[in-house]
Order: C-alpha cells, then structure tokens, then sequence
C-alpha cells in the first residue's frame, strides 16, 4: 500500500551500512529516512536517498528551530561542495547521530567544539567565546550582556578552561571540561 511502504526505499544493505556507521537503531534510521523526506517536494521523494535538502529546509524542523545554534550546526554537518549548509540525507543521519543518545560523550565534545568555534581556526578565542555567549542569552536588546558582563564571563570561563594560559580553549581543554559537567551529553541533544 501506499502508506506502508516508505520503508522499503532505504535498500536493505544501505540500512545495515547506516547502523554500523551511526550509533543509531534501525527504528531510528527509518524514522530519519521518513522525517527527512518530507522535507523534499512530493516528486522528489522517492529519490530522498540522493538529494539534498537545503539549508532553510532543515530549519523548519522543530528540533533545529528551537537550537540557538541552528546555523553553525548545518554547518557543521553539510558535506555541501557548494558550501551552501544543504544536506544529504547521509549528512542528516550524521547529524542525529552525534546528538542521540547513543553518542558516546567524546564525539559529542569532539563536534560541540566545531560547532562553538565559529572561525573555524581549530581553537575557541574570545571572539567565538563572545558568540557562544550570544547565541545562548539571545540577541534580544533586554537579554544581551552588556561589555563588562560579557567581559567577566570570557575571562571566568577562559580561568575554569583554558589549562595552558594561551588565551583560548583547545579542544583538549574543551573535552576536560565537559568530561567535569556531567549534564552536557543530555543537553547536546536532537531527539526527532
């Protein structure tokens, strides 16, 4: 029928390949498959396996919609040669993958830190510390830090973070951190 059988437009062998590569179930994968194509356009669906969903797609999902960090996440996932943030559905099961809970806390941190350094240089300065804080407070006019505060929370955070006194946080740093803040893996999270 119909209704039932989405399922089948994963091949078989594909399925397996997902459960061995992602550290999600085969529920999971099929509800991904089922969620991601009902982002495309009712002609290309059949095809979910192949196409990419672009950027402003993926953002209505509510998961992503309510993620102060919707933007650098796309970002981070999308293999895009374009560089546009668009995603394969293979970028979409990366993407559940690392925020399930199955995820271990390693690789967690380990795409926290690149979704968090915003210049992508491999390190957290103060200027992607500055938009970390922004994107958590919001950039409402009554929720934003003024400079001092702003001033006060880098330089806390930098204190608790940054081992080595270099004036950024290194993804070692980073993980030591998280590895003492035992409610990060739960927040770090997408459920669909």
């Amino acid at each position: 029928g119909a209704m039932g059988g989405s399922a089948s437009l994963i091949p078989r062998d594909l399925l397996g390949e997902y459960q061995e590569l992602t550290f999600l179930s085969k529920q999971e994968i099929l509800l991904a498959y089922k969620r991601f194509s009902e982002l495309l356009p009712k002609e290309e669906r059949e095809n979910a396996c192949s196409v990419r969903v672009p950027k402003s797609q993926i953002l209505t999902l509510p998961e992503l919609r309510a993620n102060p960090f919707q933007h650098r996440i796309c970002h981070v996932f999308s293999t895009s040669e374009t560089r546009d943030d668009s995603m394969s559905f293979e970028d979409f099961l990366d993407m559940l993958s690392v925020f399930s809970d199955s995820a271990t806390s390693d690789i967690k941190s380990h795409y926290a830190f690149r979704i968090f350094d915003f210049d992508e240089d491999g390190t957290l300065d103060r200027k992607d510390l500055e938009q970390l804080v922004n994107c958590l407070t919001g950039q409402g006019e009554e929720s934003r830090l003024s400079s001092a505060e702003m001033e006060q929370l880098i330089k806390n955070i930098l204190e608790e973070s940054d081992i080595d006194k270099d004036g950024t946080i290194n993804l070692s740093e980073f993980q030591h951190v998280v590895s003492r803040s035992p409610d990060f893996a739960s927040s770090f999270k997408i459920v669909l």
